[in-house]
């Protein structure tokens, strides 16, 4: 998995989830992909660590950008975002957010037909 806090990220969509860095990350992140699927999750969090293979899978089905994000040293990260609690998916289109869950884990069945529903 690559950290990135750099605009390398390609417009491309990455095979599996890319790590961001910070804020300014998630932004150039959001900017280079039409559709992005953003988790936002704390370490130590069993059921984020859970997601990411969940979130693999999402992205190379639905060929949609998924980037994952640590706010906690971020506060305008977790106010920007209304990060209440981990894991928090943010989907993203356009550059703009257009749906959020924050239910826990997340089969991935549903997180596909959740992106699949929010991304048109």
């Amino acid at each position: 998995m690559t950290e990135t806090s750099d605009s390398s990220a390609a417009s491309a969509t990455p095979a599996r989830p890319t790590h961001l860095a910070d804020e300014p990350a998630v932004d150039r992140f959001i900017a280079d992909h039409e559709t992005a699927l953003v988790e936002f999750y704390t370490d130590g969090c069993g059921i984020c660590a859970s997601m990411e293979p969940v979130l693999g899978n999402v992205a190379r089905q639905l060929d949609v950008a998924v980037g994952l994000v640590n706010p906690r040293d971020d506060p305008p990260l977790v106010d920007r975002f209304e990060v209440r609690s981990v894991p928090l998916f943010v989907l993203f289109v356009g550059g703009e957010p257009v749906a959020r869950r924050a239910e826990g884990f997340i089969p991935g069945d549903d997180l596909t037909a959740w992106v699949e529903a929010h991304r048109y």
